[in-house]
């Protein structure tokens, strides 16, 4: 075997493979996306382009993975190959989120090799925590997640943007076969090659392991099919109800997904134009999708989930809280019928899982030592799967997400990784996941991967596969209910697949005929670029670490303003000392008007501060939900005349960022940055008072109120000091000393 050979890789430890090197060869020109099958080693081709990057050009590697067991893994392979001068444990690190904002601060000064999720190291550039300008490759895996607002989309043009030579490799076994999103994703990851491989290349060929795919067909039971009678009906009804209202709505055989949301779009436009009959039909299309997902329970999960499905919808129906849609499911006659005879069920009829134990048994007993994953889109056929294989004396543990869903607990992101880590050692034999467990994990023994459904997504279905045969012979079992759901979703990804696989061929013949390599920068340039970047500061805006999630951060760190992370108790973004400003996009504004105290939250905001702001972003606040006009009326009318509140309106996240900056930068003008404490009644201790007090002379604000106490160590020290002593406090000119001394002195006529 022949070994790649390079100083910074260790030695006899990185097999030389010929489409790795062509590609890794490649990558170094210019920013590249790579489309390979799983289990053929694109986290190779990275330490290989990283490691030619830190020898010629130095700097920092950058890798980011979307999820916490994904970045751990590459952590243990960078470390284990990579073969750095003077290495320490601080050299490889990663980022997470689960360190504090310091520790990550000091560890970027001092690592080589970061492996991060998105999300934290978009947070930390929001923050100004540290920069990207000395980054030399951004490695960007699992790509396909680079569109909308995902974090990728804004780290790749924050990189382009501040890095002394950027280089992108971006990484992939599945960009989809939607054109348009593949387009998108060139177009945000800044794309000028595209290496795609198959299984099928001949430099591919010999390192490939036969993957076998079964299918098992199901047949539904009669209980079931009965249930379905039920649901075709409920569906049936409200979709001749929206025909009624003029709208063109399929017939139950053809409601397809997409044609729903092309429905809830005519739907949407009746909102907008005041038609009373949009509010109606919307939530009449939410009964639609309610009862379209207990048909998919019905098809391709089983009898128990359902159950459990329906008897959510009674209860949401019931409670007072619950949606109109839930309500007049729960109230429907037809519904009722079905939920009594659900009700009764006790143990599950659904072929799939009555097969499923036996099918496990018998692949473990054939094979011992092999390593099994299952995967389920739902976390209750999980429950109910592991269950059912515990009871037959399989040793099976469940794999989802953190979040927790009604009582079904998640696992948090350090169980998941001591999850993979008992499985690859043999704790346990079964490993069930929802989707979580499809993208990137690398199990060498799983040498079998069953789908408990099979999905209609070309990308979700090849990341399950590549669960298996990335180190041997590998098999794929899927499992199908005739005549459902099942058999459209199959055929669906099959094709999906096909679209993808041709889609990415021509792209790259493409891109390869269009690319011209840019030029390097001149040593003059890059001096400069860091000078830029040094000198320039933009106002500081203090932003509550919820808001980070939100588009209006981003737009406010790429117009470069300063900006802080706190937790805010009260408002969403600070400005210097009199501003808070409470987001509310018109959705949110009406939810939280009719659910929640509306009113409450900004009294609470108005009071802490002497110049409260409202924004509310983005749509018609009288078309949001079923309401009458004159409610949101009074409310506004509350928030700006009994709470002096100022209001804006914006259309968007950028707007809304752009108010800030202009609100930042009218109170940075002329000192008035800084002028008075929040206006209150009481104080919530002596500093405080104290501080109010100082800060009431003419042009004194908190800082120098504190600074002023500070020296002084009382208020009373302060109104009997000397001009020359006020002097000497940083901050405070002639003109404060003499306005402090002559106020402190002058008598009240």
């Amino acid at each position: 075997m022949e070994y790649i050979n390079h100083p910074l890789i260790h030695p006899d430890r990185l097999e030389k493979r010929t489409y790795q090197f062509s590609i890794a060869m490649r990558a170094l020109d210019g920013n590249t996306l790579v489309v390979i099958p799983t289990g053929l080693g694109k986290t190779a081709v990275a330490l290989i382009v990283a490691a030619s990057r830190l020898y010629s050009m130095g700097g920092k590697v950058l890798m980011l993975a979307p999820t916490k067991p994904l970045v751990e893994q590459h952590l243990r392979y960078f470390q284990s190959h990579l073969n750095l001068p003077e290495a320490t444990e601080k050299s490889c690190v990663i980022f997470t989120g689960e360190a504090a904002p310091a520790v990550r601060t000091a560890e970027w000064d001092a690592a080589t090799v970061i492996l991060a999720t998105p999300q934290v190291v978009k947070n930390d550039l929001i923050a100004g925590r540290y920069s990207l300008h000395d980054v030399s490759l951004l490695v960007v895996d699992e790509a396909h997640r680079a569109v909308g607002n995902y974090a990728y989309v804004f780290l790749v043009e924050r990189y382009m943007e501040s890095a002394i030579q950027p280089l992108v490799l971006a990484m992939t076994a599945s960009p989809g076969g939607n054109q348009e999103k593949v387009a998108d994703i060139v177009e945000n990851l800044h794309i000028v090659h595209v290496e795609t491989r198959s299984e099928a290349d001949p430099d591919v060929r010999p390192y490939v392991h036969e993957k076998e795919v079964e299918i098992i067909n199901v047949s539904l039971p009669d209980e079931l099919k009965q249930c379905l009678t039920y649901l075709y009906d409920l569906i049936e009804s409200r979709l001749s109800q929206l025909r009624e209202m003029g709208l063109p709505a399929p017939d139950r055989k053809n409601l397809s997904m997409k044609a729903l949301q092309e429905l809830n779009a005519l739907i949407q436009q009746r909102i907008a134009e005041r038609d009373a009959t949009g509010y109606v039909a919307a939530s009449i299309h939410a009964e639609c999708m309610k009862l379209r997902h207990a048909v998919g329970l019905a098809e391709s999960q089983g009898c128990l989930v359902l159950k459990g499905y329906l008897q959510k919808l009674s209860a949401e129906g019931k409670t007072p809280g619950g949606s109109k849609a839930s309500k007049r499911i729960a109230e429907d006659p037809s519904f009722g019928e079905l939920l009594s005879r659900a009700e009764g069920w006790e143990e599950e009829c659904h072929p799939k899982l009555l097969a499923l134990p036996s099918l496990v048994e018998q692949i473990l007993e054939e094979h011992p030592e092999s390593r099994v994953i299952v995967f389920a889109t739902y976390r209750d056929t999980v429950r109910m799967i592991v269950e059912m294989l515990s009871a037959r004396g399989i040793t099976a543990e469940r794999f989802v997400g953190q979040a927790t869903k009604d009582s079904e607990k998640g696992l948090s992101q350090k169980k998941q990784i001591a999850a993979l880590k008992r499985f690859r050692e043999g704790e346990f034999r079964v490993l069930v996941a929802t989707s979580v467990g499809e993208e990137g994990l690398d199990i060498p023994s799983t040498d079998v991967v069953i789908f408990y459904e099979p999905v209609p997504s070309e990308i979700r279905s090849i990341q399950r596969k590549g669960r298996t045969g990335r180190h041997g012979t590998g098999r794929i079992i899927v499992m199908v209910t005739r005549g459902t759901s099942d058999e459209i979703s199959r055929f669906t990804s099959v094709r999906k697949e096909r679209a993808m696989a041709k889609q990415m061929s021509g792209l790259g013949k493409r891109m390869k005929n269009e690319f011209q390599s840019a030029l390097s920068l001149s040593p003059e340039e890059i001096a400069r670029d860091r000078a830029e970047q040094e000198q320039h500061f933009g106002p500081q805006i203090v932003v509550d670490d919820r808001e980070l999630v939100s588009k209006v951060t981003e737009h406010l760190s790429a117009a470069d303003a300063r900006i802080s992370v706190e937790r805010l108790p009260v408002g969403d973004y600070r400005i210097g000392e009199r501003i808070l400003v409470e987001r509310k996009t018109a959705r949110d504004f009406v939810d939280t008007l009719i659910e929640r105290d509306l009113l409450g939250q900004i009294r609470q905001m108005a009071a802490n501060c002497t110049k409260p702001v409202l924004i509310i972003e983005g749509g018609d606040l009288y078309c949001q939900r079923d309401i009458h006009p004159n409610a949101i009326r009074g409310a506004l009318a509350a928030i700006g005349i009994n709470f002096g509140v100022t209001i804006f309106s914006v259309s968007d996240p950028g707007e809304t960022a752009e108010l800030l900056l202009v609100l930042a930068r009218r109170e940075s003008e002329d000192g008035t940055a800084e002028r008075t404490l929040p206006l209150k009644h009481t104080y919530q201790g002596n500093h405080e008072a104290q501080e109010a007090i100082i800060t009431a002379f003419p042009e004194i604000g908190l800082k120098h109120a504190r600074s002023l106490l500070s020296a002084f160590g009382s208020v009373q020290a302060i109104m009997q000091a000397e001009r020359d002593d006020l002097l000497k406090v940083p901050g405070i000119g002639i003109k404060k000393a003499e306005r402090i001394y002559e106020l402190s002195r002058l008598p009240y006529l």
